[in-house]
Parts: structure tokens; sequence; C-alpha cells
């Protein structure tokens, strides 16, 4: 969000005071880099910024919409490939369940599409939790209702079938998975998948996080 000659006096500030830092990474939304130009983002990797985390959420423009997200699937596409051009690590989120039960097929299918489109260097996938409550997402989005876990496990079975990826980092470990998934696409897709759907089959069989130990 700040200015770019502001970010790089911090990165210059890292880089001569505190020389054994070996990355600098960052926070950011899609829209954060809107009225960044790409030179700006070059210098900014240049300057040593290594990594960034994006939080997409999702790849579906009405899943967006509903969580007022303010973002759509082409500015966060915009970001990402801001990113990859100038040689930034991006490793991108997406939440599972955001959609809830109505756009849940959809939600998989354009969050594939949209890490298949820019090819991050990581991926991470998050079950959609509230800390305050559910309010607030209601509010904004008539009819949405949870995925049950089972449903959330159909749900990651179809984001995995859609993605085709080169070598990216998969991770879905997170404290708010039911189900810990490691590896890299697409050499370990089936594997992957076939973690999922003995999850879908045979859950007892599945290793999966009790609930007690869920959480944030």
């Amino acid at each position: 969000m700040l200015p770019t000659r502001r970010l790089l006096s911090i990165l210059e500030a890292i880089r001569r005071h505190m020389p054994a830092v070996r990355r600098i990474s960052s926070y950011c939304l899609p829209r954060n880099l809107r009225k960044k130009s790409q030179q700006e983002i070059d210098e900014l990797s240049a300057a040593g910024l290594k990594m960034v985390y994006v939080g997409a959420e999702s790849g579906d423009d009405h899943v967006l919409a509903a969580v007022q997200k303010g973002e759509t699937f082409d500015t966060t596409c915009d970001a990402l490939d801001k990113l990859g051009n100038a040689g930034i690590t991006r490793s991108v989120m997406i939440l599972n369940g955001l959609g809830g039960k109505m756009l849940s097929p959809q939600h998989a299918d354009n969050s594939a599409r949209l890490a298949n489109a820019t090819q991050p260097e990581y991926l991470a996938t998050l079950v959609v939790s509230f800390p305050t409550g559910e309010g607030r997402l209601r509010a904004g989005f008539p009819g949405w209702e949870p995925l049950d876990r089972d449903e959330l496990f159909v749900e990651m079975e179809r984001f995995l079938s859609g993605l085709d990826l080169k070598r990216t980092v998969f991770r879905s470990d997170h404290a708010s998975n039911w189900l810990i998934l490691k590896g890299t696409l697409g050499a370990d897709k089936e594997r992957l998948l076939q973690q999922v759907r003995q999850a879908i089959v045979t859950p007892e069989t599945a290793r999966l996080r009790p609930g007690w130990a869920r959480g944030l």
C-alpha cells in the first residue's frame, strides 16, 4: 500500500543496517499493485523484495463480488503477472469453501483457472473460517451456507483436478485444514488426488486432523 519510493527506502535501510537478512517478503492484495507500474515492481525486486504472499481467495468473479473482495479474476492475474515479470516469487492463497454450497463448483474451477494462467511458484489452500462470526459474510452473500467436511474434500478434489501447473510447490497444511496435503504440481498431482479421494470415500483411513486440533 505504501508509495514505491517509501518501500525502496525501507528496503535500502534493511540492506544497509541488517546485512545478514537473506530474504525480504511481503503480504499484498492485488489492488496494492494496481497503481504501480512494471518498472516500479522491477525496482522493488532489484532492491531486495524477493517473495510476495498474495491473498487471491478465489478466481471466480461471482464469489469475489459476493464476499466484497474488491478484485476480479483479471485484476488478480494482472498483479501476479507483474510480480512474476519482475522475478519476485509468488505465494498464492485460495480459501477452500469460500463460495459456500451455492458457488462451490465454479469457485473450484475458476480458482484452478487462475493458478493455471499465472503459474505461481507457491500455491496454498486454507479452509475459510470466521473468528468473529459469519454475520458479515451472510449480509453480503444471501444464501451462503458453509461446506461440511466431506463437501470441502469434494471441492478440493475438483480444484486439484483442474490444475495444470508445471512447477508449483503446493501446500494445504494450515491448521484450518482437515487433510494435510503437500507436493509439487504437476509431478505430485495424482498422489494428491488419491489422498483427497481416500478422504472422501474412507475418511477413517485418511489420517485427518482431529477437530479439536483445527484452528486459525
